[in-house]
């Protein structure tokens, strides 16, 4: 393994530093990676990836993006659950780098949910 210089660990900071402020503050959509066992073992980890190189390609700010542990819904893994502001909470299942950039495009910057890979609308909670 060669040895970090300066300049690699300045990189890196900055690399970091990105993907951070695209986890935390305030925000108009927070987008959920699924990632327990069985969501890693079906790509979920490709999925954040896209997304947040999506993202900070887009030069979007007002998207939170975090991770979770398993839905629940294995056979529909790798899944990701989208929120956006005063609107019902949509889970996507079956998740591809191209669905999520896609999911990205027409449901969060345009406004249109993408039915067709949704598994439901709204939250299971009944409370």
């Amino acid at each position: 393994m060669k040895k970090l210089k300066i300049g690699d660990l300045e990189k890196i900071r900055e690399k970091v530093r990105k993907t951070s402020s695209l986890r935390q503050g305030k925000a108009r959509a927070k987008v959920t990676i699924h990632m327990g066992t069985c969501g890693i073992a079906a790509g979920a980890r490709k999925i954040l990836t896209a997304l947040l190189e999506a993202i900070e390609k887009a030069k979007l700010k007002d998207i939170i993006v975090t991770t979770s542990g398993c839905a629940g819904l294995c056979s529909s893994e790798p899944m990701a659950t989208l929120e956006i502001t005063g609107e019902p909470p949509i889970k996507y299942v079956e998740l591809t780098p191209e669905k999520i950039e896609e999911i990205l495009k027409e449901h969060i910057i345009n406004g249109n949910i993408l039915k067709k890979y949704a598994l439901a609308i709204g939250s299971e909670r009944t409370h």
